[in-house]
């Protein structure tokens, strides 16, 4: 595959099949920096006779294409080397944000990457490492770096949809769940854009409020300490607590699903309390009708009472939770349908217009150690390819392209059916035969990989035929 860069006066890292080569690179202005950290990949020789027959499909306007770490960053070469330039005339805007260009960039590309995503309204993003102190060891940090997700997801103030991938042949830890269950979580402020820091020894903690409008400040007891220990002071607003109740009652009603928002006002009277306020508002004056026409609802509930509940139910509702919350409650609800690496992301802006789709899961630092072995891994590769399916799905949708919508449910439909069919990796083959699998009951990486793209080639050639 042929990659052009235009890389203007910056150096930056780049990522040559699986090694890193680092470089540094200075600050520019916006305009310089979105030629400095992009580059449009360009199909040329894919290696694939099957395809000459097929015409591949002309996306009109560019997508964000955002790399990251370890195994998956193996994986996200894979999907798009086997799966999307063979098929799609796509332009990709192209981020590195492995650990390596982000510290080079002093994470700069991290928040040039969100704004690309303001401007082009679609991103698809591999899984990166947040880096704790054993990272900034390993990589030889200038410093411990935020989440790139926090720092995508508070530049985008959006909400972010987590929903499992129901497979028939995959047993589910909590059986009763038949329908899907989708977690909206709140992607901005609280715990993600807190500041903390540890308490040296004896003293008092206060919070002060000033108000821009010349009034009188407000100062908070929070603590007198008789020793060392730790504070926070976490926030969120109105308008963006606003957007989150829009996108998910927005996105219940597109799904026909109950919509459940969970809370614990009884504890965080004013801090939940504005949560549980502002969804009843927005319901009141702008969802109640819709929902009733629609015979779905909306409820509050406690967030321990609603855990209860979600775990006694079929499924079939969306939970919206506060940030932490949904970081939690969405592993959860993976794992009880089978697995996490069965679990789309997708991150909605207030307005529906952009979105970043992305894997729910990590980076596989365990595979990628194999990996640098030289040793065969068997990774799941499902959610990372779900991300470049619904992120094209949006782009589709925005562009009026039909054939390209239809091409991303093909690719959904030919992942599951290779699953179905018998063909999976190590980690869907332990939760059908137990932990005493054999190698003969699953697929490494690779072969996985490609047994997918057969029967996505065979699907598409045929469907091609029949026209």
């Amino acid at each position: 595959m042929h990659v052009s860069r235009t890389i203007g006066s910056a150096l930056k890292s780049c990522f040559i099949r699986d090694s890193f080569c680092a470089v540094s690179a200075r600050c520019l202005n916006t305009q310089e920096l979105f030629s400095s950290f992009t580059k449009s990949r360009h199909p040329n020789n894919f290696g694939t006779s099957r395809m000459s027959s097929i015409s591949r499909i002309k996306v009109k306007n560019p997508v964000v294409d955002i790399d990251g770490d370890e195994m998956t960053r193996v994986i996200w070469s894979m999907i798009k080397d086997k799966l999307i330039l063979p098929y799609l005339d796509l332009d990709i805007k192209y981020f590195d944000l492995g650990l390596p260009n982000r510290d080079a960039t002093d994470d700069e590309v991290t928040v040039q990457a969100a704004e690309a995503i303001k401007l082009y309204n679609v991103g698809i993003k591999c899984a990166t490492i947040t880096p704790d102190e054993g990272r900034v060891k390993e990589f030889n940090l200038k410093k411990m770096w935020r989440s790139p997700n926090g720092t995508i997801r508070n530049i985008l103030n959006g909400t972010v949809f987590r929903e499992p991938i129901v497979l028939n042949n995959i047993p589910r830890l909590v059986p009763g769940w038949t329908q899907p269950i989708v977690v909206g979580r709140h992607a901005f402020g609280d715990q993600y854009r807190a500041t903390d820091f540890a308490v040296p020894g004896p003293g008092r903690l206060t919070m002060t409020f000033t108000p821009d409008d010349g009034g009188a400040p407000v100062t908070y007891d929070v603590c007198k300490y008789e020793g060392a220990g730790v504070a926070m002071g976490m926030y969120n607003t109105e308008e963006s607590v606003t957007g989150f109740a829009q996108a998910c009652f927005e996105f219940a009603l597109n799904k026909k699903w109950p919509l459940f928002l969970s809370t614990k006002n009884t504890i965080l009277k004013a801090y939940d309390g504005m949560f549980m306020r502002i969804f009843a508002e927005q319901y009141e004056t702008l969802y109640k009708s819709k929902f009733e026409a629609s015979g779905i609802y909306y409820e509050h509930r406690l967030i321990d009472d609603m855990v209860a509940q979600a775990l006694k139910s079929s499924g079939g509702f969306v939970w919206a939770c506060k940030n932490y919350d949904g970081d939690v409650q969405s592993d959860i609800v993976a794992q009880g349908y089978g697995s996490l690496g069965l679990m789309t992301s997708v991150l909605v802006t207030p307005d529906g217009k952009s979105v970043e789709a992305e894997a729910a899961h990590g980076t596989v630092t365990r595979h990628w150690r194999e990996y640098q072995q030289g040793r065969p891994t068997s990774t799941n590769p499902v959610a990372s390819i779900f991300a470049w399916t619904r992120g094209l799905l949006h782009r589709g949708k925005l562009d009026g392209n039909q054939a390209l919508i239809d091409w991303c449910h093909d690719l959904e439909a030919s992942v599951i059916q290779t699953i179905q069919s018998g063909h999976m990796t190590k980690d869907l083959a332990i939760c059908i035969h137990g932990n005493k699998v054999t190698a003969e009951q699953y697929l490494c990486t690779e072969p996985f990989m490609n047994k997918i793209a057969e029967t996505f080639s065979e699907l598409r050639t045929g469907k091609a035929a029949r026209l």
